[in-house]
C-alpha cells in the first residue's frame, strides 16, 4: 500500500506505468521526428546543386587563355567558356556562339532549345546543360542569387509552423489535461475520506487513479497531431511534393488546381523514335538503315532510340566503320543536322527546314510529300526528323514523347474529385495540344518560361 491505501498487483501496476511512459515519450519526440524529416528533405535538395568548374576567359579573343575556377567563386561580369556536355556554371547572357541547351529541369521542355548571342534567346540558367557546340557567357548572377539558389532558399526557409487548427486543438487539449489532472488528484483523498466516514468500501488505488488519468488525459491525441504531420509529409513526399509545414499539408487537402510539368512527370522524359515514315519510292528498311547510320555516333537518348528501333524492326546490327572509312558529322546549333560520310555517300538527319535548305543548296529537290509527313507528325505532337542520303530525301523519323502508363486514368480520378489538371511545357502549342489530349489533362500552357509559370500560378491563386 501507499499512504495506507491498498494497491493492485505488481504486473497491473507495471502495465499502466509503461502505457503512461510510452504516451508521454511519443508526445515529446513525434514533433522532433517531423521537424527532422523536413530538414533531411531540404538537405537532400541542397545536395543536388552542383559546384562545377568553370573556364573563366582572360581574353575574349583567345579561347585557350582560361583559368579554371569554381562556379561559386564567379563574379558578375566574368566571362566563361562552356563546351558541349558541360553544365552552365551560373546564370548569364550569351555574348558569343550558338548552341543547344537542355533546359528540361527548369522549363519541362523535352527538346533542347537554341541559345545564341543577341535577341531574346541569349539568357541561360546555371545548372542547365549544353548539348552541342560552345558558348561564351557573361555572368549576370553570383552565387546565392541564381535561379537554383532561389529555389533552394525557398525550401530551406520553410519551417514546420502549426496551423490554426493545430493551435486551437492544442489549447483545448491543455485545458482538458488540467481539468483531468485536478479530478484525478482529488480522487485519492476524497475516496479515502468517504470510506472512513461511511465505514464501508475501500479507497481507490493509485494504480486505478493512474489508469483513469491515462484514459482521460488527451496525451495520446496530442501526440497524434505530430504523427499525423509525419504521415502527411511522407505521403506527399512519395508524390514528389515537399511539404515542410502543417499548413502545407492542410492546403494539399484543399487543392482544386494541379499544375504539372510535362517532361518526366506526364511523359517519360526523353523522346523516342517510334516510326520510320518513308516517301514514295523508298522502302521503310532503306530509311531505317540510313537513319541508323546517321545516329550511330549520336549519344543523345533520341539518337540511341533511332538505333534501337532500326535493330528491332529490321535487325540492322553491327557495321565495320573502320572498313567503311566513315566520318561522323556531329549535330550543331547552326546546322541543326547530324550525319555520316562514308565511301562517297553522304547521310544527314535533322530539322525539316534545315534539311530543306541543305538539299536546295546542293541542287536537290525537296518533295512536297515530305512536307505532308512532317505536318502530320507535328500535328500528332511528335518531332519530325528528315533523313536525306546523297541529296535525296528518304523520309521522316517520328520522335514521340511517351506518356506514362496510367497517367490518363489518374487525371480522370482527379477530375472526379473536382481537381483541374494543367500541363506546363516549353514545347510549341501544336505539340503541347497533342500531348495534353493524349494524357487527358484539362488545360495546358505551351512555350512556358519560369516567369510564365509563376504568373499562371498567381492567376489561379487569385
Amino acid at each position: 500500500g501507499f499512504f495506507g491505501i491498498s494497491d493492485e498487483k505488481a504486473g497491473y501496476t507495471l502495465a499502466i506505468a509503461l502505457i503512461l511512459w510510452f504516451t508521454v515519450l511519443f508526445a515529446n519526440f513525434a514533433e522532433a521526428i517531423a521537424e527532422g524529416r523536413g530538414r533531411a528533405q531540404a538537405d537532400s535538395l541542397k545536395m543536388a546543386r552542383k559546384d562545377v568548374l568553370a573556364r573563366k576567359l582572360n581574353n575574349l579573343e583567345d579561347k585557350s587563355d582560361v583559368i579554371e575556377v569554381a562556379s561559386n567563386d564567379l563574379k558578375k561580369g566574368d566571362i566563361v567558356y562552356v563546351l558541349a556536355n558541360e553544365q552552365i556554371p551560373m546564370d548569364g547572357e550569351v555574348i558569343e556562339g550558338a548552341a543547344s541547351v537542355d533546359e528540361s529541369a527548369i522549363t519541362g521542355e523535352s527538346a533542347p532549345v537554341i541559345r545564341e548571342s543577341g535577341g531574346d534567346r541569349s539568357a541561360v540558367t546555371g545548372g542547365t546543360t549544353l548539348v552541342s557546340d560552345w558558348l561564351v557567357i557573361r555572368v549576370t548572377a553570383v552565387s546565392g542569387e541564381s535561379f537554383l539558389d532561389k529555389m533552394i532558399a525557398m525550401v530551406e526557409g520553410a519551417s514546420r509552423k502549426k496551423t490554426p487548427n493545430e493551435i486551437a486543438l492544442q489549447i483545448l487539449l491543455v485545458t482538458l489535461s488540467i481539468i483531468f489532472l485536478a479530478v484525478s488528484a482529488t480522487l485519492l483523498p476524497f475516496t479515502e475520506f468517504a470510506s472512513k466516514q461511511a465505514g464501508a468500501g475501500s479507497a481507490i488505488s493509485i494504480t486505478n487513479v493512474i489508469a483513469l488519468l491515462v484514459c482521460l488525459a488527451p496525451t495520446t491525441i496530442g501526440a497524434l497531431l505530430s504523427s499525423i504531420g509525419i504521415a502527411g509529409m511522407s505521403r506527399l513526399n512519395q508524390a514528389n511534393v515537399l511539404a515542410m509545414s502543417g499548413r502545407a499539408i492542410e492546403a494539399a487537402g484543399d487543392v482544386d488546381v494541379l499544375l504539372l510539368d510535362k517532361t518526366g512527370t506526364i511523359t517519360l522524359g526523353n523522346r523516342k523514335a517510334s516510326e520510320f515514315l518513308p516517301v514514295d519510292g523508298v522502302t521503310e528498311q532503306e530509311l531505317a538503315d540510313a537513319a541508323q547510320l546517321s545516329s550511330i555516333a549520336d549519344e543523345t537518348a533520341e539518337g540511341r532510340s533511332i538505333v534501337v528501333l532500326a535493330k528491332e524492326r529490321f535487325d540492322i546490327r553491327g557495321r565495320d566503320f573502320a572498313e567503311m572509312h566513315a566520318e561522323f558529322v556531329p549535330f550543331t546549333a547552326t546546322t541543326r543536322m547530324s550525319g555520316i560520310d562514308y565511301q562517297g555517300n553522304t547521310i544527314r538527319k535533322g530539322a525539316a527546314d534545315a534539311v530543306r535548305a541543305y538539299v536546295s543548296a546542293n541542287g536537290g529537290t525537296y518533295p512536297k510529300e515530305c512536307d505532308t509527313i512532317v505536318s502530320k507528325v507535328a500535328g500528332a505532337g511528335g518531332t519530325p526528323l528528315v533523313v536525306v542520303r546523297n541529296n535525296k530525301v528518304l523520309g521522316v523519323i517520328y520522335l514521340k514523347d511517351i506518356v506514362k502508363n496510367g497517367v490518363k486514368e489518374r487525371f480522370l480520378d482527379l477530375r472526379k474529385m473536382g481537381i483541374k489538371t494543367i500541363m506546363i511545357t516549353g514545347d510549341n502549342p501544336m505539340t503541347a495540344a497533342a500531348i495534353a489530349a493524349e494524357a487527358g489533362v484539362d488545360d495546358f500552357l505551351a512555350e512556358a518560361t519560369p516567369e510564365a509559370k509563376l504568373e499562371l500560378i498567381r492567376e489561379y491563386q487569385r
